[in-house]
């Protein structure tokens, strides 16, 4: 256990996959919990998971690509509970195609709520952060933030960006004692996400996440389970002298 009882974690994209994971796994942690999702149904079976674990949970249905309603979003978790010790940054798209094949729209879908999405939150929470002095910010990036791959690049670039934010705001909050961090999840199955980049990567004629197994070290595809005990260590006090990192959990699959 890594000491978070009572701590407040706001956490986008909780609705299902590795954001359910990551509230269930913080709420045993102790968490008190607000996911932000616009699947109002599966949000509201996470938060029931949370409430058996002991834990309060509410849900907020928003956009986050949307900066009003994001601030909307932070401002009534605040009013519920208080303040924020952990914002998770956690809800994100996939997208596959050639560069010359991604329409416009698609590109700027993308970067709306993966890199836009990341940084309404943190404009919208870093005040209150400021003002308490303390907290923790954890982004989800991907090793596809660290490598281009082909037929991947708006998502390859958008994850690259969340890293490059990561990283600029790590410094300008260091001084105040506010801890930012990414992860990066490899090849992570049993999420709504993998399922749809498998489906479109039979379309593509690239690897769907079976065929890539045999080139992971660890010898096994990635669970959402580890990936929230990564963010479950950067949550907590044993990750204080880490900032700015962006911690590979890809079964050695990618070691930079």
């Amino acid at each position: 256990m890594y000491g978070l009882n009572g701590r407040k974690l706001l956490l986008t994209g909780g609705a299902t996959g590795i954001g359910r994971r990551i509230a269930t796994r913080l709420a045993e942690e102790g968490c008190d919990i607000g996911i932000v999702d616009m699947n109002v149904v599966e949000a509201e079976a996470t938060a029931d998971l949370v409430e058996k674990a002991g834990c309060r949970c509410t849900v907020y249905q928003a956009n986050v690509g949307d900066y009003d309603a994001v601030s909307g979003a932070v401002q009534a978790f605040l009013r519920d509970h208080g303040h924020i010790d952990v914002l998770a940054n956690n809800a994100g798209v996939i997208s596959l195609g050639k560069v010359e094949d991604v329409s416009v729209e698609e590109w700027r879908r993308v970067f709306n709520v993966n890199v836009e999405g990341v940084f309404y939150f943190c404009k919208a929470a870093v005040p209150h952060l400021r003002t308490r002095k303390a907290g923790r910010i954890v982004n989800t990036a991907s090793w596809y933030g660290k490598i281009g791959k082909p037929h991947y690049s708006a998502y390859c670039a958008s994850k690259f960006a969340v890293i490059g934010l990561t990283q600029s705001l790590a410094m300008e909050l260091a001084p105040l004692g506010i801890n930012v961090n990414a992860v990066c999840p490899g090849t992570i199955v049993e999420t709504g996400m993998r399922d749809e980049a498998d489906k479109r990567s039979i379309q593509e004629g690239v690897p769907t996440a079976k065929q890539r197994e045999a080139q992971i070290p660890i010898g096994r595809v990635g669970l959402p389970e580890d990936i929230a005990r990564a963010v479950a260590f950067l949550a907590s006090d044993e990750a204080a002298y880490m900032t700015g990192q962006a911690i590979n959990v890809t079964g050695g699959l990618w070691m930079h």
